[in-house]
């Protein structure tokens, strides 16, 4: 049986917060705990999506804007929306485009700007990849009931918020 302090060290750290209270304000424990859950629940999500389809949840990603905007989005557009650089778009662009998923033209109202939108093959994909996201995202919330849910958008909206006016605060 392995020392304390190494079984410690195998925890992850809203474990160690638990079972340590004395050592972690609650918002500290709030914030490791939301930290596990989306760690969790992502790594399962790219998983499957690996598995299943053979493609990254970035990829993933990229497709599900697009499958909103069918006349396309620039690039820069696309980044904000996915809160990455121009650069991590760019890379995700030109492999959907040699794989035949994305087109990439100019846009007519500035020659500098990229536009991107998905080929018919890229939708029909990504739909039959975003009927299967929704049903795991729903396995992975089976335990909870549909009032459990509803608490929970709530919490996590003023959470949000909160998050936001601190940060809003910070800003000069």
């Amino acid at each position: 049986m392995p020392a304390e302090s190494e079984r410690t060290e195998m925890l992850d750290s809203e474990t160690k917060a638990v079972e340590t209270p004395e050592d972690h304000a609650d918002e500290l424990r709030l914030w490791l705990r939301l930290l596990t859950c989306t760690t969790l629940i992502e790594g399962e999500v790219r998983g499957r999506l690996r598995q299943r389809f053979d493609v990254t949840l970035p990829r993933f990603d990229l497709m599900a804007q697009l499958d909103k905007a069918p006349d396309g989005m620039t690039l820069s557009d696309v980044s904000k929306r996915m809160m990455v650089s121009n650069g991590n778009v760019t890379g995700l662009v030109e492999r959907l485009v040699e794989s035949g998923h994305l087109d990439r033209r100019t846009s007519e109202t500035d020659r500098r700007v990229q536009v991107i939108r998905l080929t018919k093959l890229g939708r029909a994909e990504f739909r039959k990849m975003a009927a299967e996201h929704e049903t795991w995202i729903a396995d992975l919330f089976a335990e909870l009931s549909p009032k459990d849910v509803r608490e929970l958008m709530r919490l996590l909206a003023k959470t949000k918020a909160s998050a936001q006016k601190s940060a809003a605060r910070r800003r000069p």
